[in-house]
């Protein structure tokens, strides 16, 4: 499941910044209401090639400057954040909400640690922190927005499904502008695509290390030119996720599903070994750098809680009545995912897969 969502979610995070881009695009219109470009499925889709091919490059080529890439971007998104909210409030040409509607309206319609020095210790700490980091940075973008949001059902008929472009284009009412205000957010687009996709390859690098995946033995090389990376685990994720994306050609209802899919298979894989350990009487973390006694069991309890709500709501319709265009597929891929996991596994891992190293460093 965690290999199955590490690959969903780094092709849902390029198939968005794609998405996204033309939509940044077309707030440029050759006439009211027309963006400059159609943004075809084949354009969708070549933008799409464009952008991982480039979130490749940067993880392999530049493999020691990702720590630096990843520092840069914590302070690009509170700069950009800042300027947004900033610009966004001060200019508001079509006025502002007020704090009611903002706060009080509401309209009815962890990652791999194999590269880690002290994984014990350093990923628990990033994860928490995380949290923190990611509310804070959510709440300055999202508040704003809100106090200048325009019409919400016209914003819910776009085509391009992406509002920020228009609801910005909006506040500041200028095309020029509000393309200056999207740029921070196109570039955190790449670089969350140049962290998946380095947290896949070397997802993919560790199973197969591990004998979980056939032919392990070539994908398990590292490129000692390209300071030791998994290359060829890199390029087989690469294809797996252009391939996947050409589905959007077919049924982009069903290539949607990708992205719910990829939420559901990584928080399942997360819960897995929470509900392992609380089910075994929680005797395997006694001696575990963060012991929290009585409250570890709480958490776990909150964890599996949060993991049934997360996949029931990632499994529900976008509207209701149901059609072929709304229906979600998510749990049908989510299925489909198990079975052939389960099949893998029965065919090849029960023999071949001998489990990760249990050194801490």
């Amino acid at each position: 499941m965690y290999l199955v969502g590490n690959i969903s979610i780094t092709l849902s995070v390029n198939f968005v910044a794609s998405q996204f881009f033309i939509a940044c695009i077309n707030i440029f219109e050759r006439e009211p209401g027309v963006g400059i470009l159609e943004g075809t499925a084949y354009q969708v889709y070549l933008i799409f090639l464009g952008i991982t091919l480039l979130t490749n490059a940067v993880s392999a080529l530049g493999n020691k400057w990702l720590p630096w890439i990843d520092t840069a971007a914590i302070f690009w998104t509170l700069i950009g954040m800042i300027c947004l909210a900033v610009t966004i409030l001060a200019i508001a040409k079509n006025g502002r909400h007020d704090a009611e509607y903002v706060f009080t309206h509401f309209e009815a319609s962890s990652g791999w640690s194999d590269e880690v020095q002290n994984p014990s210790i350093q990923v628990s700490r990033a994860m928490v922190a995380t949290i923190f980091i990611n509310t804070f940075a959510g709440l300055l973008f999202l508040i704003p927005l809100v106090f200048v949001l325009p019409d919400i059902h016209g914003l819910l008929q776009l085509a391009s499904g992406q509002p920020v472009p228009v609801i910005i284009k909006s506040a500041v009412g200028s095309s020029g502008g509000a393309f200056a205000l999207l740029v921070p957010l196109l570039l955190l687009l790449v670089i969350c695509g140049i962290d998946c996709t380095t947290a896949t390859s070397r997802c993919v690098f560790a199973f197969a290390r591990d004998g979980a995946i056939p032919q392990s033995r070539w994908w398990v090389k590292v490129n000692h030119r390209l300071d030791n990376i998994p290359l060829n685990a890199m390029m087989l994720s690469m294809v797996v996720g252009l391939a996947l994306g050409l589905i959007f050609f077919g049924n982009t209802t069903a290539f949607n599903a990708f992205s719910g899919v990829g939420v559901i298979c990584l928080t399942v894989a997360y819960a897995s070994p929470i509900a392992i350990n609380l089910f075994t009487g929680r005797k395997q973390v006694q001696q575990g750098r963060f012991y929290l006694g009585a409250l570890g069991t709480i958490s776990n309890v909150i964890a599996i809680g949060w993991t049934l709500l997360v996949i029931t709501l990632f499994c529900m319709p976008a509207s209701i009545p149901v059609t072929a265009s709304t229906v979600n597929y998510a749990p049908v891929v989510f299925v489909f995912a198990v079975v052939v996991s389960g099949i893998c596994y029965w065919a090849w891992g029960y023999e071949n897969y001998v489990g990760p190293p249990t050194q801490d460093g």
